[in-house]
């Protein structure tokens, strides 16, 4: 028995043993296992060159979590952090950077980040002092702290940044023994084309493909090189793009910019690249839902866009801010078609709901991404409701003060020109014709005339005037300008008594007897007589001077019936000038108000408001002419006499035309 039980101990013991081994063995095959599976530096640097920056960002900041020294790691999550082209959390980046110095202030690697940072915040001293820092603490060789110096300042893409100094600092890296790394190869060549000088970019590119022919963001860049001259290089730039894909499939900053290249010319391959992109890019686009939505958009799929980006809305606690800008932009788009088709009362609704979407898009938008255009519509939107148009008229200005291009400052205004047109709103539209006037470095006649018309075609004749004087200014052997100067003072002299448009239908009929050819001025020329042969009569009662008027006009026309049958007329009239010398303008300004201040030739001084109200003084006395009223002050300001509205000068004589006469050039 005793025997029997030594030898059930020594089996128990030698199984304890075997089952020892086993868990070791075990524990080492884990511990292996997960060693295989961490994943490294290189691995977040590859989501980066994929631009997979939300899988960057959890690689390194898992490193970073695993070891808080491990200064790669964090200078690398900071820029996954500010890779991005939109939102970039600068924030972030910047906190992980100063708690990095915190601990080690002497970080070559991590001063040059903090750097890049201040760069991206404006703040361009002190980023050049951490970089000229970060290469002093690195001995003035380190290839990784010279790239990290260079990256930050060769963003071509980005305002801010030294493209000379990434150039030297990018140049001296490559050129460190030992060197051969295609990513650094291609940060120099986005230095160069920064730097404008696409020769050496090239060049550089290809160096890269050199060391790694499989780099596709080489290729890729070469292409944008060709794309930057014009379409006349479509072909080749294209094929770079093409060629990119083949050498990566998997690279989605190609499949992404093809998308955006053809979406607005054609939508099918536009279509075709989002999928791709989405496909290559998985779970780091987290605006996947919002690019599937747009490009129904660009289909013209306007109630499918509106249905798609409020799934999106509704599927997310905090909603892509684009995505109530879609719906704003869709809805509009359905309005303008419903308001060409006759249905009034749909595309109120349709203006209504963008101007609902427009209200959200601009309280969620950060300020600085809302642009020109949203500014443009969503005014336009407003405009549809009385009440709105001191807001409105804010974005406007905005855009074409945030817009650099002239034609699309012009293109933006003529949108808001069109939206009073269409409403017959024409004073207003004639202010934004005259701000069209104030972005053209060069505006052009039809220009001015748009401006001046639409003041003219209401009856606010001393804004027409002003807007047709520039027209003089600037076109000064034009007949046109002066004729049309002196439209629209007569429009405010009915009557002539103060001749406001006599000196500009002169200096008309000046300019266009000067023509060699006066077929095309045919009805300026005759305006032009026929008020002049018209204040001859009414008011200078001058038989001679109207009749030589006459003569002249039918010289241009000899088949004009009215001038002829007002001359046989007047031929056969006794008129007696009057013994008081008539007072004729000496000078006419016009304010800014619409008034106009009138000097006459016998030293008397006029106010006409652009209501009505004329207001003379002369040797002390005040005349006032308001609504029918005359009333005459003394110095003093007491009333000497009150009497009733004079007779219209020229009574009882032939009538020829008080009114402004002559055909008005069309747009």
């Amino acid at each position: 028995m005793f025997e029997k039980s030594i030898l059930l101990q020594r089996l128990k013991h030698r199984n304890k043993m075997k089952n020892l081994k086993f868990t070791l063995i075990l524990l080492t095959g884990l511990l292996a296992a997960n060693f295989s599976n961490a994943q490294t530096i290189e691995d977040g640097k590859k989501f980066l060159y994929y631009e997979k920056f939300i899988s960057a960002k959890n690689v390194f900041q898992q490193l970073l979590t695993a070891n808080p020294n491990n200064e790669e790691a964090a200078y690398w999550l900071g820029q996954a952090l500010i890779g991005p082209d939109e939102d970039k959390d600068i924030e972030g980046a910047k906190a992980v950077y100063q708690k990095g110095l915190a601990a080690n202030p002497n970080s070559a690697l991590l001063n040059a980040g903090m750097g890049h940072v201040e760069l991206l915040e404006g703040k361009t001293q002190q980023a050049r002092s951490h970089f000229e820092s970060a290469i002093s603490l690195s001995g003035g060789k380190n290839i990784m702290v010279l790239d990290a110096v260079g990256i930050a300042n060769a963003e071509f893409d980005s305002k801010s940044g030294d493209a000379a100094y990434a150039v030297e600092k990018l140049k001296l890296a490559t050129t460190q023994k030992g060197f051969k790394d295609a990513r650094i190869m291609t940060d120099l060549g986005d230095a160069y084309r920064k730097l404008q000088d696409g020769g050496n970019a090239q060049l550089a590119y290809e160096a890269a493909l050199a060391i790694d022919p499989k780099y596709a963001r080489a290729k890729f860049r070469i292409g944008r090189i060709y794309q930057s001259q014009g379409r006349s290089q479509e072909a080749i730039y294209l094929q770079y793009y093409n060629d990119a894909i083949a050498l990566d499939p998997n690279y989605s900053p190609v499949y992404f910019y093809l998308h955006q290249y053809f979406y607005e010319t054609d939508v099918v391959k536009s279509a075709t690249y989002l999928d791709k992109y989405l496909a290559a890019k998985g779970t780091d686009e987290p605006n996947a839902c919002f690019l599937t939505a747009q490009m129904k958009f660009a289909q013209g799929l306007f109630p499918e866009t509106i249905t798609a980006a409020e799934a999106c809305i509704a599927a997310s606690a905090n909603p892509y801010p684009n995505l109530f800008g879609l719906v704003a932009y869709a809805n509009f788009k359905i309005a303008e078609t419903r308001e060409k088709a006759g249905d009034s009362t749909g595309a109120m609704t349709a203006y209504g709901n963008s101007k609902i979407a427009f209200d959200k898009y601009f309280q969620k938008q950060k300020a600085a991404k809302l642009g020109p255009l949203d500014r443009i519509t969503y005014a336009l939107a407003l405009l549809k409701f009385p009440g709105n148009e001191v807001l409105a008229g804010s974005f406007i200005d905005q855009a074409v003060e945030l817009d650099s291009v002239e034609a699309s400052k012009v293109s933006n205004l003529k949108l808001v020109v069109a939206s009073y047109e269409r409403n017959k709103q024409y004073a207003e539209a004639g202010e934004w014709y005259k701000k069209i006037l104030n972005v053209k470095k060069t505006p052009t006649k039809t220009d001015i005339y748009n401006a001046a018309n639409s003041y003219y075609r209401i009856g606010q004749f001393a804004q027409s005037a002003d807007v047709y004087t520039i027209y003089t200014q600037k076109y000064p052997d034009d007949i046109f300008g002066y004729y049309m100067v002196g439209k629209s003072l007569w429009g405010i002299d009915t009557v002539m008594k103060y001749g406001l448009a006599n000196n500009y239908f002169a200096k008309a009929i000046e300019v266009g007897e000067a023509y060699p050819d006066k077929s095309k001025i045919i009805p300026q020329l005759m305006g032009s007589y026929k008020y002049l042969f018209a204040y001859s009569v009414n008011v200078l009662k001058d038989k001679e001077l109207a009749l030589s008027y006459a003569d002249k006009a039918l010289l241009i026309d000899p088949n004009d019936a009215e001038m002829k049958g007002n001359r046989d007329m007047v031929a056969g009239l006794t008129l007696k000038p009057d013994t008081k010398p008539v007072n004729t303008a000496d000078k006419v300004v016009i304010n800014p108000d619409g008034s106009l201040n009138v000097t006459g030739k016998d030293g008397s001084s006029t106010v006409i408001t652009k209501e009505g109200k004329i207001t003379t003084i002369k040797d002390g006395i005040t005349t006032i002419i308001e609504n029918g009223k005359v009333t005459m002050l003394d110095k003093d300001g007491k009333v000497i006499n009150a009497t009733p509205t004079p007779p219209r000068p020229g009574a009882g004589t032939p009538k020829p035309p008080t009114k402004p006469a002559g055909g008005t050039k069309k747009k």
